[in-house]
């Protein structure tokens, strides 16, 4: 209950002011989740080069509000306590990564992306959230935003083909790293 009151930046007494039962809590926090997800669900590959620029964009934004809010000890938590949410949860994110890869392979397909394993960015996705750790920053003397944001140019890097690179207009990304910056330390060191 203390994670999600930190993801949503309030305190636990106004979390159960607003919800009666901790089990509604979940189920509409995790339910959040997946309609976030289901935004981004791509039926069929942008039509125009410039298009796959936005959509690795916000497919960028969206992987780092999951491996960093839906963390390995949510998943836990909801598995043994809550498993019909855990469920609908795990399929969500299982259709995401399926919608992915089809992204990734129609870039490919359309010369914008270079050829790479679908599967790896998503596995890279995952380091997210030890990269993101407190003890792993201090470690490495390295911010949330400095991470972020290197992480971001490693995967437009790896990703698109290096004549493509110019149809990613970067400052459009940087509102949303400040912002994400900003959501990750208040749940990292706040008390």
């Amino acid at each position: 209950m203390d994670e999600i009151a930190k993801i949503m930046d309030i305190s636990r007494v106004t979390l159960y002011k607003y919800f009666s039962t901790k089990e509604e809590i979940i189920q509409i926090v995790t339910t959040s989740f997946i309609e976030y997800f289901k935004e981004m669900i791509i039926l069929d590959p942008p039509n125009e080069e410039r298009l796959y620029a936005a959509r690795f964009q916000q497919l960028f934004e969206q992987s780092v509000s999951l491996s960093t809010f839906i963390t390995e000890e949510y998943k836990k938590d909801l598995a043994s306590v809550y498993p019909e949410i855990h469920e609908q949860l795990y399929g969500a994110i299982q259709e995401r990564e399926k919608q992915l890869l089809n992204f990734y392979n129609a870039g490919i397909r359309y010369g914008i992306f270079n050829e790479i394993n679908g599967q790896v960015l998503i596995l890279q996705d995952q380091l997210l959230n030890t990269m993101l750790d407190t003890r792993c920053l201090l470690m490495n003397h390295l911010t949330i935003e400095q991470v972020l944001y290197d992480f971001y140019k490693l995967k437009k890097i790896q990703l698109f083909k290096p004549e493509k690179l110019s149809l990613v207009d970067d400052s459009l990304i940087v509102p949303k790293i400040d912002y994400l910056t900003l959501k990750i330390s208040k749940a990292l060191y706040s008390t």
